[in-house]
């Protein structure tokens, strides 16, 4: 029976199994069908009286002033000093900076350096002194501070479908953000994700536009309630089309036309404005609209959505704030210089760390005429307008009710309730669910007693790595959480199942899933699979293992998405999609128990896929295993028949590229610092550190640095003859890809140029490799600016490599003085419009 019969009966027995399916919550409303941009009445309605007041306030600052109003500088390389000197609008800290670069400062330090930026900007010589607002990725609760709350991600929420819970989510989050002193949270998330490759999935609430417009409106209202002293300002991001990329690729593009992205990935924002949102963050992607034959390229840079859609045709009064040194992205611009994102309709500048140059820059470009001073005027404008808004002007915040008081930081019961509505039972198999209180459990897997793998990215660091439990003092995971609910002594906690025989316990409760992963390093590869075994088989295998005991087993996935999982739903008696729950794991045991009455609530915000390789949603219902809306609840009476493996796929043929190295290696592949002959050292994953290999007099030296975006790129300096490389312990098979004209690519700046050889190899085993000679490429390079590289891989062939068993597909080889950054390492047969090959001449191949 081919895949998509399959798939169609299962569909249609699932219809039956999931009786109890349903769609919790109040009714959402239809999906629209505009024709163009609406025109959206909000609560940020038309204020006279504000209005004139910012724009006297504006009226008497100096050019300077202005433009420091619109920039925002990271708190890791910004003084209160420098913003007072500087006129700074705004700070922020990113994922992993804290006061002191303290992850366990206390909501004191917090709250003291809070004062100190406020003072500092009414210490300044403006006529009328504007104060600092200190944004901050509050994206799953006050998530950046030590003991505070942290609620299931987004995804979760929404399988939640129930508004009234977020708005609630919101007001806690804004009582903890604003009593460290924060005023302003860079949430929601609006992207109306459709493929679950791309690693920031779970950030959205579902792929169902008229859920995502409606929870929007509940947590803005959450966020900004009376615009009170608990209040902070909230922003609806990523502008626009996150969720709609091609292939899932963070930061790509989408290839939509404009009724979808008007009609769905526009649907988040009317419910922002609606609610009276006061800032928007311009997305990192761009937008090809190829049916209608408009490219809007990158969206920091595109007038006609940021200014056009945006502000005069839905009627935005807040201000478009830039995300992390995007406007570097765009063509013709730096971190640090971009008048046309101003023009375009940015407002206030994201520029972590090159602010100074950037305030310069912005300075000579107004005198200079590149930028007309009413676009100043505006955006500062729209600044001041929130500013005042908010009720910012006239306190410190720690004059504020509520300021440094801990207890705001934690709303439990609050976070346990969104763990309890957020849970889908996708097979129930006999009734093995719930659980009896007293039942002999076995507990397994790697996510059972982590906070890390239940809290998921942007958990006190930007990826949600380099944590432990002890990093998260008032939280509770899922199996202290079982603990609870059938007696400790009922319990054995066994991670691996080693030394245990399962047939010695009632039922087995595994929790497995995914580990924790941000923007980039949670994507999935487009020549990947979506099967969850492929990436995790060791948690396969221990299913299989105690699966063996013939045991009741009840499998809890922790995942920020769905992914294909028939094997493990096989092995499972009962299946439980937690999402990422966040600190209160106990949620979990209070419905698996149907503690105190509570069943399942929770259904599927997107499809279920059914098949290993992606794009199952945009190919429709054929290719689902669970439509969205399916859940279960008790009882069951319905039992999940057997379900295809599909082992037969172990790639997607369609992909036309192969990701090495995108901020981390990219399995299969991992990165080496190795000498001239065989000695060598794995990269690890520490995004933070700085390696020098080897021992006391090194070759190489390693750090994690920005080219294309944050923390995305390795900076290696040569100090003697060596080689950094990317290698698979199994060879892959490139012919495919040679055969659609592919090339190895990827971004380079040169940072001190070579004096000797610079020479570019792809290995296939011992004494098997072709090299290619770049040393005179990376000469014709200026210093410090950076270069795409795209050589095709018919060049290595020629000189020897065997692309059918390719285990190096990159490999640098230099020697002292030569230093360079590296990004985005791929081999792609993307015949993108800015896609420039050198020509194997060029490099040597004759």
């Amino acid at each position: 029976m081919n895949s998509r019969h399959w798939c169609g009966l299962v569909a249609m027995a699932v219809v039956a199994y999931a009786a109890g399916a349903r769609a919790t919550g109040p009714g959402l409303p239809p999906a629209t069908h505009y024709a163009d941009w609406p025109t959206i009445e909000g609560a940020d309605a038309g204020d006279p009286a504000l209005d004139a007041r910012a724009r006297r306030i504006v009226a008497g600052m100096t050019l300077a002033q202005k433009v420091g109003q619109m920039t925002q500088a990271g708190i890791k390389s910004v003084t209160p000093d420098d913003v007072r000197r500087y006129y700074l609008g705004s700070v922020l800290n990113g994922g992993g900076a804290w006061p002191g670069m303290d992850k366990h400062a206390s909501i004191k330090a917090w709250l003291a350096l809070a004062d100190r930026y406020y003072d500092a900007s009414m210490s300044t010589d403006m006529a009328i002194k504007v104060p600092v607002i200190w944004g901050t990725d509050a994206v799953h609760g006050d998530n950046n501070v030590y003991g505070a709350t942290l609620f299931p991600h987004n995804v979760g929420l929404g399988a939640a479908h129930d508004p009234g819970l977020v708005r609630e989510i919101g007001a806690a989050t804004a009582r903890a953000v604003r009593a460290t002193g924060v005023s302003w949270a860079f949430a929601p998330t609006l992207a109306v994700a459709q493929d679950v490759r791309w690693g920031r999935s779970y950030e959205s609430f579902s792929s169902q536009a008229p859920l995502v417009r409606e929870y929007a409106r509940a947590y803005v209202e959450g966020l900004q309630g009376d615009f009170g002293p608990h209040n902070v300002m909230a922003t609806a991001k990523h502008f626009i089309g996150d969720g709609a990329t091609w292939q899932g690729i963070d930061q790509g593009q989408a290839r939509v036309d404009k009724a979808t992205m008007v009609n769905v990935h526009g649907a988040g924002y009317y419910g922002a404005l609606e609610a009276g949102v006061l800032s928007v963050m311009a997305s990192f992607n761009s937008w090809d609209d190829v049916a209608g034959g408009v490219d809007y390229g990158k969206m920091s840079g595109s007038r006609a959505l940021l200014t056009g859609a945006l502000k005069d045709r839905m009627g935005f009064k807040g201000f478009v704030v830039s995300d992390w040194n995007a406007i570097g992205q765009l063509p013709g611009c730096s971190d640090a210089s971009c008048p046309q994102a101003i023009n375009a309709g940015i407002d206030m500048v994201m520029v972590p760390g090159d602010w100074k140059a950037f305030i310069a820059n912005t300075i000579r470009q107004v005198r200079d005429g590149a930028i007309p001073m009413a676009r100043i005027d505006d955006a500062v404008g729209r600044i001041v307008r929130a500013k005042l808004r908010m009720g910012l002007f006239g306190k410190r915040p720690s004059q504020l009710p509520g300021a440094g008081d801990a207890r705001l930081l934690q709303d439990r019961a609050l976070a346990r309730r969104a763990v309890r509505e957020s849970l889908v039972l996708l097979k129930n198999n006999r009734d093995v669910l719930p659980l009896k209180h007293g039942t002999k459990l076995l507990v397994v897997g790697k996510s059972a007693d982590s906070l890390s793998n239940q809290a998921g990215g942007w958990s006190l660091t930007w990826q949600g790595t380099d944590n432990t439990n002890a990093d998260f003092p008032n939280a509770q995971s899922i199996l202290d959480g079982l603990r609870d609910a059938d007696g400790a002594a009922n319990v054995t906690f066994s991670e691996n199942a080693q030394g245990i025989d399962p047939k010695d316990y009632d039922a087995i409760v595994a929790v497995v899933g995914e580990t924790p992963s941000a923007e980039m390093m949670g994507d999935i590869a487009p020549s990947s699979t979506l099967r969850f075994g492929d990436r995790y088989p060791e948690d396969v295998a221990l299913l299989e293992k105690v699966a063996k005991s013939g045991k009741p087993l009840v499998v809890v996935f922790v995942a920020g998405r769905p992914l294909f999982v028939n094997p493990v739903l096989d092995l499972s008696d009962a299946f439980v999609m937690a999402w990422l729950p966040g600190s209160e794991g106990g949620g979990v045991a209070d419905v698996l128990f149907a503690r105190g009455g509570h069943n399942f609530r929770g259904t599927l915000p997107r499809p279920w896929p059914g098949v290993p390789c992606p794009d199952a949603e945009r190919a429709g219902p054929s290719r689902w295993l669970f439509a969205p809306g399916y859940g279960l609840r008790y009882p069951t009476r319905h039992d999940l028949p057997a379900l295809p493996a599909h082992d037969d796929v172990k790639t997607c043929a369609d992909a036309s590229s192969m990701s090495v190295f995108h901020t981390l290696a990219v399995a299969p592949f991992a990165l080496y610092l190795a000498d001239a002959a065989h000695g060598e050292q794995a990269v690890g994953s520490d995004l933070n550190g700085e390696t020098a290999w080897p021992g006391e007099h090194p070759l190489l030296r390693l750090r994690t640095v920005q080219v294309n975006t944050q923390q995305d790129a390795k900076a290696v300096a040569w100090l003697g003859a060596a080689r950094f490389l990317a290698r698979s312990a199994q060879p892959v098979d490139l012919s495919r890809l040679a055969a659609a004209h592919a090339a190895l690519q990827f971004d380079v700046v040169v940072d001190t140029p070579a004096k000797g050889p610079v020479t570019l190899a792809m290995g296939c085993g011992s004494h098997c490799g072709g090299s290619v000679d770049l040393g005179p490429v990376l000469a014709g390079y200026a210093a410090g600016t950076r270069q795409s590289v795209s050589i095709p891989l018919a060049c290595f062939a020629r000189r020897g490599a065997d692309l059918a068993h390719v285990d190096v597909p990159f490999e640098i080889r230099a020697d002292a003085p030569f230093a360079a950054s590296f990004a985005d390492i791929r081999i792609s047969a993307v015949a993108a419009a800015n896609r420039r090959d050198l020509s194997c001449a060029s490099v040597g191949v004759r």
